[in-house]
């Protein structure tokens, strides 16, 4: 592919979506699960599991985002209490270099996905518009975001990690 992705920390945002936009930004997370399945089940293992270098397999990006589902819920969790600051998240990603996805069934590490993905949505689908107004400062990138731009901020990610699978897949899959 020819356009270069922006490092993930890099990224810079600006939340401004109408509240409107809520149930589409929701319905883009939901689908993650389904996306992350059809982009990794029909390939072999040894490909799944092969890292570029030092880069993270496909299976250790998808067990990335299986990684960060505690921390997703636990910031719905400071918007419903009224926290003025989002928890911060381990930004040397320690889980996911711990983990061991490569070592893990494929299927195991999409189910749990799911389920987690699941529960995510539900915790989502529980605010209403008021509250999917509210703020909390977001730690890395030191600016305010409602609840609707964390779930756009959840969103990008996936697709971050989707985009890079992608690469991955065209880096190593015969032509």
């Amino acid at each position: 592919m020819l356009i270069q992705r922006v490092r993930w920390f890099e990224r810079e945002f600006v939340f401004d979506l109408p509240v409107w936009m809520y149930p589409n930004v929701v319905e883009r997370v939901r689908g993650t699960p389904a996306r992350l399945e059809d982009r990794l089940l029909a390939l072999p293992r040894e490909l799944v599991t092969r890292r570029d270098g030092d880069r993270w397999s496909m299976q250790e990006h998808a067990g990335h985002l299986l990684d960060l589902g505690e921390l997703d819920l636990a910031r719905l969790e400071d918007f419903r209490a009224g926290r003025e600051r989002l928890r911060p998240a381990d930004l040397q990603n320690r889980k996911t270099h711990e983990a061991d996805h490569n070592a893990a069934p494929l299927d195991a590490i999409l189910r749990a996905f799911r389920a987690e993905r699941a529960a995510f949505v539900r915790g989502l689908e529980e605010f209403d518009e008021r509250a999917v107004l509210r703020t909390a400062v977001h730690p890395r990138l030191g600016q305010p975001m409602r609840v609707l731009d964390f779930a756009f901020f959840i969103a990008e990610h996936d697709d971050h990690h989707l985009a890079a699978i992608s690469e991955l897949v065209a880096k190593f899959s015969p032509t």
